[in-house]
């Protein structure tokens, strides 16, 4: 072997470690960027959560482009998704990919409390923050202090539909309809009935069903024999749309009353003329007159040519607030915030940039969002308004407002 086969072997040897090199450093979290993750129901059952939360996201990346160009402390910010098909055990998959191998400083996610809580432990054990937009399960921050969400509980929003059905319809005997595999839903009919029984309310019969369901007939057959002056649905979109269609069709024509789950543009798509009469609790009306919303909603249009849920908006706040809490890192410890960049994951500088973004949004006060005003309280929970939805005509009206 000559002395110029060497050099070029040599050579060789050199240039394919260098690209291995920047291979390895490409695969998330490099020192030039910031990665975000993001794990939803792109697809499945519930695939309008996932969808709304994504565009939410893209929203307010969006205007970080507009006004830094994409960056916070020189670092370009980087969103990765990760689609779990409205599945817990997929959703338990998308977070582990996230943190291992995509090496994300803070992850934004999920919608559906269930899958939030296959989630949250992974991001807890990591140290990684994560902050759910739309999780109202209670269950879903109790996991440990790196779990945060941007809504209310259903603790208030249970109490809110009791307190509206009692109140403010007068209605004082019902019917509840619930998904018995949801945790939401479970925990919601719950703390309805605790505080609609308070309020002297009855509930004449509780029936369940299971995600997926098609056919309801049995349940509401037993429902309509109790007579009660409502029914309470506290599940998703999905079914509280085929629900209210063969409540119809069986004769059912007393007022459907849901939560946050029937929150989406393919609610009155399913349920049609059968959901006029219905109410639901939410986090927001599109048609409240207040500037942020009006501003967002100007954007959204604009990118997306439509009109977002309420799930949209609080993903958009979730996004804001880490954004926030970097830029103050940023500049108020430039030297840590720089150890997020690094692909390093555990190594002791990105353990202490990671507490330290945990308690800048753990300290978030008086955040002017699109769904109201956020303060985090100590268990990291948004104390917030809910509104109450009216559906007539084929439209979402706005009704009320209660305050925590």
């Amino acid at each position: 072997m000559t002395s110029r086969t060497r050099l070029r072997i040599g050579l060789g040897v050199v240039l394919g470690l260098a690209l291995l090199g920047l291979g390895l450093g490409c695969g998330g979290g490099g020192s030039d960027e910031l990665v975000v993750g993001e794990f939803g129901s792109l697809t499945g059952n519930d695939a309008t959560f996932g969808q709304s939360t994504k565009n939410g996201v893209e929203v307010a990346l969006a205007d970080l482009a507009a006004k830094q160009q994409g960056m916070i402390g020189g670092l370009k910010v980087r969103v990765q998704a990760e689609d779990d098909q409205s599945k817990a055990e997929e959703a338990a998959t998308a977070v582990q990919k996230l943190i291992n191998q995509d090496r994300v400083i803070a992850v934004v996610g999920e919608v559906a409390s269930s899958r939030s809580l296959a989630g949250a432990p992974i991001c807890q054990n990591a140290g990684v923050p994560m902050i759910s937009p739309s999780s109202t399960n209670p269950k879903v921050t109790q996991v440990g202090d790196y779990i945060f969400r941007m809504c209310f509980l259903d603790e208030f929003q249970g109490a809110v539909m009791a307190r509206f059905t009692a109140d403010s319809l007068k209605l004082k005997k019902v019917a509840i309809l619930k998904d018995n595999k949801s945790d939401y839903s479970v925990g919601l009919a719950q703390f309805f009935t605790d505080e609609y029984r308070r309020l002297g309310g009855q509930v004449l019969v509780e029936q369940v069903y299971s995600s997926g369901d098609q056919d309801f007939r049995a349940q509401l057959t037993s429902i309509k024999a109790k007579n009660p002056q409502a029914v309470v649905i506290p599940g998703y979109y999905t079914e509280a749309g085929l629900i209210a269609r063969q409540a119809r069709e069986l004769g059912l024509k007393q007022p459907l009353i849901g939560g946050d789950g029937w929150e989406s543009e393919k609610l009155i798509e399913i349920g049609g003329e059968a959901l006029n009469g219905a109410y639901y609790s939410n986090h927001w009306a599109l048609d409240q007159p207040l500037p942020r919303l009006q501003e967002f909603l100007t954007k959204y249009r604009a990118k997306f040519s439509g009109d977002p849920d309420a799930i949209g908006g609080l993903a958009y706040d979730a996004a804001n607030v880490l954004f926030q809490s970097l830029e103050t890192l940023a500049t108020q410890d430039p030297a840590t915030f720089k150890g997020l960049g690094s692909s390093k994951a555990g190594t002791p500088l990105r353990k202490s940039a990671e507490q330290k973004l945990r308690d800048l949004i753990a300290g978030t006060k008086n955040y002017d969002g699109v769904t109201g005003t956020i303060t985090l309280d100590q268990n990291r929970n948004a104390s917030k308004p809910a509104v109450i939805i009216a559906i007539e005509g084929g439209k979402k009206n706005f009704n009320s407002t209660f305050t925590p």
